[in-house]
């Protein structure tokens, strides 16, 4: 057997290349849009590609199906409950896929979604217990997928919790200990609250170690798993619709072309929108007026989809040599309508001088001096629910950053604003998006929640 994980740090993501050596022939589970990298290992080992497994209808990435289907022929698999403007193969409880002596087993595995699946992976079709078991997002290494994303409309995140309830409970945990869990996301992940950063377990570690699948009641299960979730991001919808949708492939060798300083301006006075991938600090130094900062060493992808909307036509300025990266993560998510980017940022920005602007940035000592001042700002604390519970800045307004963009009239618009975050990476973020959307003075705070803490807190006792 050929098994390999493949694992995007950005959006912390899983997918996996599964085949039988002997006959060459492979199946691809939850693949992501760029299929190039899939393909070229199964060319360099001698491998066909002949089905795809999407384990649900996955809400925080766009899925490589229709890709891997167009370039290799292979069939789509889903959960038999899922309905598709596109042809797929429906996968029921019990169902086995042979690919020689290596043979995949479909468990449903409802809860999630509701056309979840999880995929048992053996070794040899005759082998008693499996060699593994592909999760998809129903089970996380010390979590377990939410039920509350309303990815499927029509379905209730208490219906759905009841469905997981027994997936998690009953069939996953019904399996040996020796089994290896192999889950489409990890740390990082808003398809749950706790997911730790291994990227492989046992059953017999989830069982001791994960909260979820602890004995309980269906009804503790339900209010445990759905309790204390922050706010999904503003794509996952999006996402989650277009995933089930005859869209449009991507196409790597059709890349946005670098455009010149003239060009990038006459788009931006067209309406297109900045996304500026450069650092937090770089940003502040200056940058397009209107620009939404997300920086790309951080969640670009995840965090880009929280801020930027589907329909907006976006102009890339990244870091030096990054722009095509910029470019595909963004197309990971479906933001797919670059119009260009700038190939030489520094040049670029030097001739737009003037309609390029500073982002104001304050200490937590600036911060705590104005709001002992005559005209106090307004702090907002863009966290996440979990991150304020163990503490804020007294008298701040909280809207997390996924759900900052609708929002935003809550905020007043004739009252400094100064925005923090934990460090200052989301904070910047979150900034950006008010400035861009007509917040005239809005600042935020280096070193966040962090720096904050550090200047307020109080002065050990003296030493006797």
């Amino acid at each position: 057997m050929y098994f390999a994980q493949y694992y995007l740090d950005c959006l912390s993501q899983a997918s996996y290349l599964i085949a039988d050596e002997t006959t060459g022939r492979a199946v691809v589970v939850d693949p992501r849009r760029d299929v190039t990298e899939y393909l070229a290992d199964a060319e360099a080992r001698g491998l066909t590609i002949e089905g795809v497994i999407n384990t649900h209808f996955h809400a925080d990435f766009i899925a490589g199906h229709l890709e891997m289907a167009a370039r290799t022929g292979a069939w789509i698999g889903y959960g038999r409950r899922a309905e598709t403007e596109y042809p797929i193969r429906k996968l029921s409880e019990g169902e086995r896929i042979s690919l020689g002596d290596v043979t995949l087993e479909i468990m449903e595995t409802p809860g999630h979604t509701p056309e979840s699946v999880s995929v048992l992976v053996y070794e040899k079709a005759a082998d008693p217990v499996p060699y593994g078991v592909l999760t998809g997002d129903a089970l996380f290494i010390g979590d377990v997928g939410r039920p509350d994303l309303l990815a499927s409309a029509g379905v209730t995140a208490e219906e759905l919790g009841a469905m997981l309830y027994d997936s998690v409970q009953h069939k996953l945990m019904g399996l040996a200990d020796e089994v290896r869990v192999f889950p489409a996301h990890g740390a990082g992940s808003a398809c749950g609250k706790n997911l730790s950063t291994e990227r492989q377990s046992t059953i017999g570690e989830q069982r001791a170690t994960n909260y979820a699948c602890a004995p309980m009641s269906e009804q503790d299960f339900v209010a445990i798993v759905t309790a204390g979730q922050s706010a999904a991001p503003g794509y996952f919808s999006y996402d989650a619709d277009l995933n089930r949708r005859s869209r449009s492939l991507y196409d790597p060798s059709n890349a946005p072309r670098p455009l010149s300083a003239a060009e990038f301006a006459a788009r931006r006075a067209d309406g297109a929108v900045v996304v500026d991938a450069r650092s937090p600090q770089e940003f502040a130094t200056g940058h397009p007026r209107g620009a939404v900062n997300v920086p790309a060493d951080g969640r670009f992808a995840e965090q880009a989809g929280t801020v930027l909307r589907p329909d907006w036509e976006l102009l890339v300025l990244a870091p030096q040599d990054r722009e095509e990266e910029i470019v595909t993560r963004l197309a990971r998510i479906g933001l797919d309508r670059v119009a260009g980017y700038l190939r030489d940022p520094e040049t670029a920005l030097a001739e737009m001088a003037d309609d390029v602007t500073p982002a104001s940035r304050v200490t937590a000592a600036q911060l705590r001096e104005a709001l002992e001042g005559e005209r106090p700002p307004l702090v907002v604390d863009v966290r996440t629910c979990g991150e304020r519970a163990a503490g804020h800045i007294e008298g701040s307004a909280h809207i997390s950053l996924s759900e900052l963009p609708g929002r935003l009239g809550e905020l007043p618009t004739d009252r400094p604003l100064v925005v923090h975050c934990a460090g200052g990476h989301r904070s910047s973020i979150a900034a950006s998006l008010l400035r861009h959307h007509g917040f005239s003075d809005v600042s935020d705070v280096l070193g966040g929640f962090q720096a904050w803490t550090l200047l307020t807190a109080p002065a050990p006792a003296p030493a006797h």
